[in-house]
């Protein structure tokens, strides 16, 4: 691995909470299926090196303990000059979605991430499950509601300490987002949702606009995985032609859409060309009649979410997950 990095003109984009900026490209370290920690350490360092400096991690993930790693050895080289450069967030599993779990679940993580604070720390999902298992999928007998103002008021009490500069949520509905509002101290900063293409979640876009909540997309190619994932994104005949007109990748165009919606956007691959080929979507754009193409796909959710649903916890159906949002 060459020392010098590449420094990648990535955009920042403006948080609510007040405390900095979000970079508006950032990389996933989710695997699926699962990879080995030394994997998910090159990778890291490796897209440091070619400039990223945003990094989505979760205590579900396991790939937090090499994201710290690799953030260590990344200033030992030179990579850059202290963590202090780079934007990490993490997430709060269900089992920990207990008011008295938060902060010892966020302590954790900074543990694991061998750092004194996170950047952004997000509510995975809005179900809580029995505490003391950390596992997914989750036995449907072990789901319960979640109580919304004690897992909140930890979760502000996390920014307040300085655990974390700005909190939020993800897989959050419209209504789901609404109950935290009404009883929020410090409102989300950020939703990190499901969009693509033929994923454009155009209301709770305009719902999360309108409240200066910052959707963060994940998914943003289709998600080919073990537990759920589509190829209509990458197969589309409407993508595929703006990419053969633009000279670009299908999923370059992907990207750069989500981009131009003015939403954060999460990338995921641990090949070093194809990071490379998904940080190549600035310094160009889509017309008019581009943008108006992509808006006319068929949209589906890939991300239903059925793993999060039980006749025992408070969704039964994915439409109750969702709010009908689906």
């Amino acid at each position: 691995m060459d020392v010098n990095p590449i420094h990648l003109a990535i955009p920042e984009i403006n948080l609510n909470s007040g405390t900095g900026k979000i970079p508006a490209l950032g990389f996933g370290t989710a695997s699926d299926p699962p990879v080995d920690s030394e994997t998910t350490k090159k990778a890291v360092l490796e897209a440091i090196q070619l400039g990223y400096r945003h990094f989505d991690t979760a205590s579900l993930y396991n790939s937090e303990k090499p994201l710290g790693e690799a953030i260590a050895e990344a200033v030992n080289r030179g990579l850059i000059k202290s963590r202090d450069e780079l934007f990490i967030t993490s997430k709060l599993w269900c089992s920990d979605a207990h008011g008295q779990y938060v902060l010892p679940a966020i302590m954790k993580s900074l543990k694991n991430l061998d750092t004194r604070y996170v950047d952004l720390y997000l509510i995975h999902w809005p179900v809580s499950a029995k505490p003391g298992k950390m596992e997914y999928p989750i036995k449907k007998e072990d789901f319960l509601p979640m109580d919304f103002a004690s897992v909140w008021a930890a979760m502000e009490e996390c920014q307040t300490t300085g655990l974390t500069k700005a909190i939020g949520v993800s897989n959050f509905s419209c209504k789901r987002l609404e109950e935290i509002l009404e009883i929020a101290k410090i409102p989300p900063a950020v939703n990190q949702v499901e969009v693509n293409p033929c994923w454009q979640q155009r209301k709770l876009r305009e719902f999360c606009k309108d409240r200066g909540i910052l959707v963060v997309a994940y998914s943003t190619l289709g998600s080919i995985g073990t537990f759920y994932g589509t190829e209509r994104v990458m197969e589309s005949k409407v993508l595929e032609q703006i990419a053969q007109t633009k000279g670009k990748t299908v999923a370059q165009v992907c990207l750069r859409w989500a981009y131009e919606q003015g939403i954060g956007v999460l990338v995921k691959s641990f090949n070093r060309e194809r990071m490379k080929q998904n940080a190549d979507i600035f310094g160009w754009s889509l017309s008019r009649e581009e943008v108006d193409e992509i808006s006319k796909i068929p949209q589906a959710r890939v991300c239903l979410g059925l793993d999060y649903t039980s006749v025992y916890g408070p969704y039964k159906t994915v439409e109750e997950l969702w709010d009908g949002e689906i």
